[in-house]
């Protein structure tokens, strides 16, 4: 008869499987895989997202001292040779955002046939590659893009209106370089891995137009500016797909959730576990993707008969729809999910869980996420505390953080999207 692995701290556990999730996406180990030896002739490195630095400061670990210039979030910053670092507002644009990116812009005008550009994308770049369209103002963006972080909108929905409210996003980054040869190197952030959705596809076609933007819009609800109004009855700058001035661009993702998802099942497997993937690219709202996923681990618990912990892991990015929330009240979708399998578990034996972003930003807190465990439930209850009036006002980070069961690793300085575990043992 097998034994189950000596297991004294599940939670720790938990956690060392979303460092090692992290790990397997470093910038430090996947960009110097992809780049291969540095192009004759001028070398232009440009790029946008949480993981840029990161990224740059590969490509010179490489390469060595490279002219250029990214943008990354505020504390992101990684210490670079030759490329200049520059750090904005994530997840709502601000004013640096917006003049690094039209100096970006700037730095690839003029550039020739024989020139190379190396964009070095990531999640994040949507709100740090921040160029409005026509008479849009930074405040008018700003307030589009709070309504859409909090309309539930999935992230390629959110992705198609801010293409069309950009003069950098959908293929615009791409079309400012040409001449130029262009490599995009992207670590995804999206479910599907697709790079038109990562960051807004800078550096990729898009065939959508004006008027899907403006009907997302309005199936959410956003109360849109005059400005926004006139540009997506307009014609915007988004660039087809077949546009010539994409023919000298090539992007390829060098790093994505499964990659991660599978570095952590190798581990939990050396451990003697069972692995089941639920899943890389699962989206939808963050609570009732963690009732399911409860529901089944609490089915397993019962009638499964087991001689050895399994783990159920998944990736992808949930999405939290705020109604009525208290205005002081602060959470993100992985806390959030780890909330509302806090409520649907009650304390069931043997099983916890995990939900960090691998970014580690949940929502625009500095927290990755939360973990629970058999012993939550009660805790919450000797404090106070309750799982159903806190997930009521989107209040899930203050809901673990009274706990102290908030995971906070600080920059990761990559980003592969959510990661979520759940232990039975």
């Amino acid at each position: 008869m097998s034994r189950e692995p000596i297991l004294p701290d599940p939670a720790a556990f938990l956690v060392r499987l979303f460092k090692t999730a992290v790990a397997a996406a470093d910038p430090m180990i996947c960009i110097p895989r992809a780049l291969g030896p540095k192009p004759e002739g001028r070398v232009v490195v440009v790029g946008a997202g949480k993981a840029s630095a990161r990224m740059a400061e590969a490509v010179e670990s490489v390469w060595g001292p490279c002219e250029g210039l990214v943008i990354t979030r505020y504390g992101y910053g990684r210490p670079t040779k030759g490329i200049e670092i520059v750090e904005a507002a994530h997840p709502v644009p601000d004013q640096a955002g917006v003049t690094a990116t039209r100096r970006m812009l700037e730095l690839l005008a003029g550039l020739g046939a024989q020139d190379t550009v190396i964009a070095l994308i990531s999640g994040g770049g949507s709100a740090l590659l921040c160029a409005p369209a026509g008479d849009i103002t930074l405040a008018e963006k700003q307030a589009v893009n709070a309504m859409l972080l909090a309309s539930g909108a999935s992230i390629d929905r959110m992705n198609v209106l801010r293409k069309h409210l950009s003069a950098v996003k959908g293929g615009q980054l791409a079309a400012a370089a040409y001449p130029a040869q262009l490599r995009a190197l992207l670590i995804s952030d999206v479910p599907g891995d697709d790079p038109a959705f990562i960051a807004s596809g800078p550096t990729v076609g898009d065939a959508t137009r004006a008027e899907e933007a403006l009907s997302i819009a309005q199936r959410f609800g956003l109360e849109l500016p005059a400005s926004v109004l006139a540009v997506l009855h307009g014609t915007t700058g988004v660039v087809p797909p077949q546009d010539p001035r994409l023919s000298r661009a090539r992007t390829e993702v060098i790093a994505a959730p499964a990659q991660s998802l599978k570095a952590a099942a190798d581990l939990a497997r050396q451990q003697g576990m069972e692995v089941r993937i639920l899943g890389e690219a699962l989206e939808g709202e963050a609570r009732e993707l963690a009732a399911a996923h409860a529901r089944l681990a609490l089915e397993i618990a019962a009638k499964e008969a087991r001689s050895c912990p399994l783990l159920l892991l998944s990736g992808g990015e949930c999405t939290v729809t705020q109604r009525g929330a208290a205005a002081e009240a602060k959470g993100g979708p992985n806390a959030e999910y780890v909330l509302a399998a806090c409520q649907t578990l009650a304390g069931a034996p043997r099983i916890w869980a995990l939900a960090c972003d691998t970014d580690g930003v949940d929502g625009s807190d500095e927290v990755a996420g939360a973990w629970i465990g058999p012993e939550t439930a009660g805790l919450a209850h000797r404090l106070g505390l309750s799982a159903s009036e806190a997930l009521e006002q989107h209040d899930s980070h203050g809901f673990f953080a009274r706990l102290g069961q908030q995971v906070v690793p600080g920059p990761t300085l990559t980003n592969v999207n959510d990661f979520r575990a759940i232990l039975i043992l």
